[in-house]
């Protein structure tokens, strides 16, 4: 909650115009908002800020970072105890309702996912209108927004009740549609959700298992890719939250408003990462391996190459990123657990690794391997096709979306979303006749 300050902001023009006091309040941690709200009412004058570098979009209790410490928090919690001491669905319960589950709710929120995990037969028949070799996003925009017509009982935004009943159905689905969408693209036949197994199990069962014979989940593999579950599930006001944000604040559905998230984190400067990451590793390797990379860093450093170093370094962590030691442990784990300590592609990447943390120039520049490198390396391992990794990443984040846009749905102080602009173009002008025109 936000608390008024007894501190005030005063902003003075040197143009003449009347200096305005603007209201501060404070977070329960985190730095103080100056309120400018009224400033283009008192003023009229916006401010400026590409990127919203230095802008508070939104009041939000969900997820705090701190980039300077490394720090990332979901309703409080260090994602370094919640990656080691809950599950994924319990890290679920947690973003949605605000506190961890105790054992009756924990027992009775599993199984009310479970029990959503089908999806309606008819996206069979969806599904066949793309084409086999459709990138996996594209066919997941087209999947999502299509929720909202084969589960139209629960598309009012306004409705708490009808979304409570949209977020365990994306929650639940989502793992369905996105091994549905990699079935269709090798050409294997679907397989059906698995009550008895875990969410993370029973992923991984719809994604590898065949009806030819049964399926065992390896249990690292499938813990790593619940960590990975975890340590993607919210981040605070990104690029595809705040398009869910400002996308539902027009009243859509909240199918509609987390295809819209989808489309935004397919993008190679936001979920696209890790497989940007994955692919540079398998272009070194092509070049020649662990014997290029000094050749490709050279190429790295030259401002002039338009060669870049990918699932290093980030916009938010100024130090460290806390998720990226997680995955590192993980990484270890599936690649000692699956015999590949020796595979060309994960020697490469170690050796980048290692070049990265003790490389002046990317020390200064503080380039560390962030989650995504780590994340992509063991996707890889697992089994998990370079193409499907944002699918991945939108899995994980769809919580958080819900999250984030039934928090702003119950804020009374919400309004649709309507950002200003500073225009550069030419001023009002008069259409002249052809004949006159230059």
């Amino acid at each position: 909650m936000m608390t008024p300050s007894n501190v005030k902001a005063t902003l003075s023009f040197s143009d003449g115009s009347p200096a305005m006091e603007l209201p501060l309040y404070k977070g329960s941690i985190g730095p103080d908002v100056i309120d400018i709200r009224k400033l283009y009412a008192q003023t009229g004058k916006f401010t400026y800020d590409p990127g919203f570098l230095s802008t508070a979009s939104c009041n939000s209790t969900i997820t705090y970072i701190d980039g300077d410490k490394g720090e990332l928090l979901y309703r409080g919690y260090p994602i370094e105890q919640l990656a080691v001491h809950c599950d994924f669905l319990d890290t679920c319960y947690l973003l949605l309702y605000g506190d961890l589950p105790n054992a009756q709710q924990q027992k009775e929120f599993h199984k009310l996912v479970t029990n959503h995990t089908m999806v309606n037969e008819q996206m069979q028949f969806f599904l066949r209108g793309f084409r086999r070799d459709a990138h996996p996003m594209a066919v997941m925009t087209g999947l999502v927004g299509a929720l909202s017509a084969f589960y139209h009982d629960s598309t009012d935004i306004n409705n708490p009740t009808h979304r409570e009943i949209a977020a365990i159905r994306l929650i639940a689905k989502m793992p369905t549609l996105v091994a549905m969408a990699y079935k269709y693209g090798v050409g294997q036949p679907y397989m059906y959700p698995q009550n008895n197994l875990s969410y993370s199990a029973n992923f991984m069962r719809m994604m590898f298992a065949t009806p030819c014979e049964p399926y065992e989940p390896n249990d690292v593999l499938v813990r790593a890719i619940d960590r990975i579950f975890i340590l993607h599930a919210d981040h605070e006001q990104n690029a595809s939250t705040s398009t869910v944000r400002l996308c539902g604040s027009s009243g859509t559905n909240p199918f509609a408003a987390i295809a819209a998230g989808v489309a935004c984190l397919w993008g190679p400067a936001h979920g696209g990462a890790n497989e940007a990451a994955l692919n540079m590793l398998e272009d070194i390797q092509r070049a020649g391996g662990v014997e290029k990379i000094g050749e490709f860093i050279r190429q790295v450093k030259d401002k002039n190459s338009n060669v870049k170093l990918m699932g290093f370094g980030h916009r938010v962590y100024k130090n460290y990123d806390p998720r990226a030691k997680l995955m590192r442990e993980t990484c270890h784990e599936v690649l000692t657990a699956l015999g590949l300590g020796n595979d060309p592609l994960f020697k490469l990447a170690m050796a980048l690794e290692k070049i990265a943390l003790e490389d002046e120039y990317f020390v200064a520049r503080k380039l560390y391997p962030n989650v995504d490198f780590y994340s992509g390396i063991v996707q890889r391992a697992i089994g998990i096709p370079v193409s499907l990794f944002t699918a991945i990443f939108a899995l994980a984040r769809t919580v958080g979306w819900i999250a984030q846009l039934n928090e702003m749905i119950g804020d009374p102080e919400y309004k649709i979303g309507r950002p200003r602009q500073l225009y550069a173009g030419a001023p009002r002008r008069d259409v002249q006749p052809i004949a006159q025109r230059a």
